[in-house]
């Protein structure tokens, strides 16, 4: 090694240039430190509603205050908000130590995860220094005391250095002969901590998925070239031999049958080893909603015959849960839900919910209010782990401007995953509903057969920022009691692109089109006719405000629809967003959409992003507007409009 060159280490000794340990084991440590403690006050959505932080800090032992300075005056502004997000010195300045001792070990690890943060940002000359109350840290005795005035001066300085970048690079032992570019270690590019271990791990999952279990690095050489500013890495790897599927334990179940959890991983004994079915079967078990973890690991030694066994440890969540719910519109009234489930009725991840709902008060006269319930069963695994069965009943009274409508439903079915993009299901149902329309009043018996197949490849089903959404449904139906059969199809298409790096702005766009076809208007159920308008259609319209009207001015539906939105999802901050939109749709009484009458909406919303998705408020006017057409609808609910 020349006097220009140190291999890379993990200490992080703050006044070196470059400690001589282990880098990634640094990274790695920095990377898992940190403290937890329980929330004595509560916050909802960030605003607190009732405790305070001194509530929380009432159980720390011989309080201590602090005062920290970051200053990092060779640092750009990416690299500044990199340094304040990893030093806990500021996140948790609001927040006393435990005395003297705990506000040194404080800083320490502080040291730790800013050198970290630099080795992820490729600035490899970097040096740390932190001193409290004016004394450097390495150089105070462990039992020093800070007996001055509160809050204590803590002072980090940082000088970042140059930036590195990648010079060369070599595979070796099993992974010679991979391309090293295939992984990101591409010469004068990233040489950024993170970039050389998400390219250890790719190469470690590509032997893994030749069904090589115990594929892994067992040796890294990461030097350091000061003269030139680049870092040259060696990588070795052991393939290890192809295996398959040993036994599955499972640990951590309570009242969720272990053997039913063993058999929903899907991982059969003496099946060919692949990371990709493990991850699903992690996946499939957190579908099960009856587990707040799931961890899945590979044993470190094949068993007697060869085989590499998989250990699960799960941890159950409650199995009982409730909720209450609501969505707003000055255009649909206030809308209120209720429900109760059951996530494990019998053990086996059974799902029972019944749910209740009523909607359209304060646009509706108290004995036009919408009211719905249901309960609905659910049991997994019934033909395999991919699969689930479900049935419900479900009985609705609304009044909608259409239509009065009372009915009773109860739908038996199947749905199975082909993987873990593509969905498909098939039911039976049978729907009794007395129905008042612009037509009359008529009973209808209708038996049906839905079916429904779903791809997804969605980054994130909550707020997407990439991938698309296709959904294709059919549905014969027959009206036992007219005789009248028909055939209803819908086809909708969702896409979502971040338009820069950060996913600061997302581009999504939707597309729906149905027809029903076998039949005229008159003789299909008016709930059962294609509608649009709304909050979840074209926004700015009423409820079922497009399309056909009769001689009163109320909706008759079609026997077809197009609707489309486009969306620019601009996020602000972290946590809100606006979206300016453009919606349109058009329904016609043919079979075929009449693109002859499109009614166009556009307006402006807001977006408060929470765990559970985006909580929304969104405003539109409509740009074409009919006689009778509100001239402008607000929005509120959870979740994007689609």
């Amino acid at each position: 090694m020349s006097a220009h060159e140190e291999q890379m280490s993990g200490g992080t000794a703050p006044r070196r240039r470059l400690p001589r340990a282990l880098l990634l084991a640094a990274v790695c440590a920095a990377a898992l430190a940190g403290e937890s403690r329980p929330a004595a006050a509560f916050e909802l959505f960030g605003f607190k509603l009732w405790g305070s932080s001194s509530d929380e800090d009432a159980d720390i032992v011989d309080p201590l205050r602090y005062a920290v300075t970051i200053n990092a005056p060779d640092a750009d502004k990416n690299l500044v908000k990199k340094l304040s997000n990893a030093s806990s010195l500021e996140s948790d300045v609001d927040h006393p130590v435990a005395g003297s001792l705990g506000l040194m070990a404080k800083a320490r690890s502080d040291r730790e995860q800013l050198v970290a943060a630099l080795y992820a940002d490729a600035r490899y000359e970097g040096v740390v220094t932190i001193t409290i109350d004016g004394k450097p840290l390495d150089e105070l005795p462990p039992d020093a005391e800070f007996k001055g005035p509160q809050p204590i001066p803590v002072v980090v300085e940082i000088v970042a250095g140059p930036k590195f970048t990648l010079g060369t690079i070599r595979l070796a032992g099993d992974a010679a002969g991979l391309l090293s570019a295939d992984y990101g270690l591409i010469a004068g590019g990233d040489a950024g901590s993170g970039a050389v271990l998400k390219a250890e791990a790719l190469i470690v999952r590509t032997l893994k998925q030749e069904g090589r279990p115990l594929a892994k690095v067992t040796d890294r050489q990461i030097v350091a070239d000061h003269a030139t500013s680049t870092l040259n890495v060696t990588l070795t790897v052991a393939a290890g031999p192809v295996a398959g599927y040993g036994a599955t334990t499972v640990e951590g179940t309570d009242k969720v049958d272990r053997d039913f959890t063993e058999y929903m991983t899907g991982l059969k004994r003496g099946r060919q080893y692949s990371p990709d079915e493990v991850s699903d079967a992690r996946d499939r078990l957190l579908a099960l909603e009856v587990f707040n973890s799931v961890t899945l690991k590979e044993a470190d030694k094949f068993d007697a015959d060869g085989n590499i066994p998989i250990g699960v440890q799960v941890s159950e969540r409650k199995p009982r849960y409730f909720g209450l719910g609501g969505t707003l519109s000055n255009t649909e009234g206030l809308g209120l839900e209720g429900y109760w489930g059951h996530r494990n009725l019998f053990g086996h991840a059974e799902k029972l919910r019944i749910e209740g709902a009523i909607s359209g008060i304060g646009s509706n006269d108290l004995g036009e209010l919408n009211y719905n319930a249901g309960i609905m069963f659910e049991k997994p695994g019934v033909v395999g782990p991919a699969s689930k069965f479900f049935a419900g009943v479900k009985t609705v009274l609304e009044h909608p401007d259409a239509y009065d409508h009372f009915s009773v439903k109860g739908n038996t079915g199947l749905s199975y995953e082909l993987d873990k993009k593509q969905t498909v299901s098939a039911e039976v149902a049978l729907d009794y509903s007395r129905v008042t329309d612009a037509f009359g009043k008529h009973k209808y018996l209708i038996a049906s057969i839905p079916l429904q197949y779903v791809y997804d490849n969605r980054d994130n089903r909550l707020n997407p920022t990439g991938g698309f959404r296709l959904l294709a449904y059919a549905e014969p139906s027959y009206d036992i009691l007219s005789g009248a059969a028909f055939l209803k199809l819908r086809g909708e298409g969702s896409a979502y692109q971040s338009v820069d790096s950060a996913s600061r702005f997302v581009l999504a766009e939707r597309v729906a089109v149905g027809s029903i076809v076998g039949t005229s208007l008159e003789h299909v159920p008016a709930d059962r006719r294609f509608y649009s308008g709304g909050g979840g259609s074209v926004r700015g319209y009423a409820y079922q405000g497009i399309g056909p009207k009769d001689f009163n001015g109320q909706p008759i539906g079609g026997l077809s629809f197009f609707e489309t939105s486009v969306e620019m999802r601009i996020a602000i901050t972290d946590t809100i967003g606006i979206v300016p939109f453009v919606d349109a749709g058009s329904v016609s009484t043919k079979s075929v959409p009449n693109f002859s009458d499109v009614k166009v909406g556009a307006g402006v919303g807001l977006r408060y992003v929470t765990p559970f998705g985006p909580l929304r408020i969104d405003a539109a006017v409509p740009l074409n507007r009919d006689p009778g057409d509100p001239t402008f609808g607000i929005y509120a609910g959870i979740g994007q409009a689609f």
